[in-house]
């Protein structure tokens, strides 16, 4: 049996397109992580993926580039994970 990937994806420039990508990523079964740098959008597509990944129990984290700790826990998010998704 195949161990779990940790997965993380981060969403900055195209962040609703980000949270529908991290929802398919659990149809997969592996661990996923979003960290959202920024500030999300309140239209209906980021609302739903937003009520998805919640109901999946996906672990979604808000960084800033001026929160040291934040970007710090982003890191090792990173270093940890097999793989890692920008958009």
């Amino acid at each position: 049996m195949d161990k779990q990937k940790q997965i993380v994806v981060i969403a900055h420039e195209r962040k609703a397109e980000a949270l529908r990508m991290a929802s398919g990523l659990t149809l997969l079964d592996d661990v996923v992580r979003v960290f959202v740098v920024g500030r999300l959008d309140d239209d209906a597509e980021t609302v739903s993926q937003l009520e998805v990944l919640e109901f999946a129990e996906v672990p979604i984290a808000n960084v800033s580039v001026d929160d040291a700790q934040a970007m710090s826990g982003l890191v090792d998010a990173i270093a940890a994970s097999q793989a890692v998704y920008v958009l």
